[in-house]
């Protein structure tokens, strides 16, 4: 990815942590995805307090609005993998299954609406 020349050093920390997100999902490296995300949380606990940077129509407003899609996408890649993960073992190992994070609870109550167990998160 190329970096515009006036760009914010967070928004450059930021892409290089996307970038190794990235290559880690499309490796498909568990372990190194599960590293990336951490350190992209990490990048995104020290955003800038200000939005001094994305000042309208400038590079870096661009390069932030640019990252934050890059990052929605990666997100829901990443969120795709994890279902899939999940459901494969599941399927592979059912006495270690986890209860999905949505949905009813085996052995729950039902409450004639959504009830707690589809915010069982």
């Amino acid at each position: 990815m190329t970096f515009a020349t006036s760009s914010h050093p967070w928004i450059d920390s930021l892409q290089v942590e996307l970038d190794a997100l990235e290559a880690a999902l499309l490796r498909g490296d568990a372990p190194a995805v599960e590293l990336a995300s951490a350190a992209m949380h990490k990048v995104l606990q020290q955003a800038p307090k200000s939005i001094v940077m994305a000042a309208p129509g400038s590079d870096q407003q661009h390069a932030l609005l640019t990252a934050a899609e890059r990052f929605a996408r990666l997100r829901q890649a990443v969120l795709r993998a994890n279902a899939q993960s999940q459901r494969a073992v599941a399927s592979l190992l059912p006495q270690h299954a986890q209860q999905p994070t949505y949905g009813r609870q085996v052995g729950a109550p039902s409450t004639g609406g959504a009830g707690r167990a589809f915010l069982s998160a």
